[in-house]
């Protein structure tokens, strides 16, 4: 699903205010970390996306 978002968004500037692209991170946090816990911190990251959220890099954690 995540993969074809990023296809249907190719070739258009991101809106994302984080390092990954949150699309990106997704893919990132489900094959390091499987579906339980990737699951978890991309419903993190996706809080934090707002006005008031953060900004800048945000790396998947080990």
């Amino acid at each position: 699903m995540v993969r074809l978002y990023q296809l249907a968004r190719a070739g258009r500037p991101s809106a994302c205010r984080y390092w990954p692209t949150c699309s990106s991170y997704a893919l990132q946090a489900l094959e390091r970390h499987g579906a339980w816990r990737g699951t978890g911190l991309i419903v993190r990251r996706l809080s934090g996306c707002h006005p008031w959220g953060g900004w800048g890099p945000d790396p998947v954690p080990e």
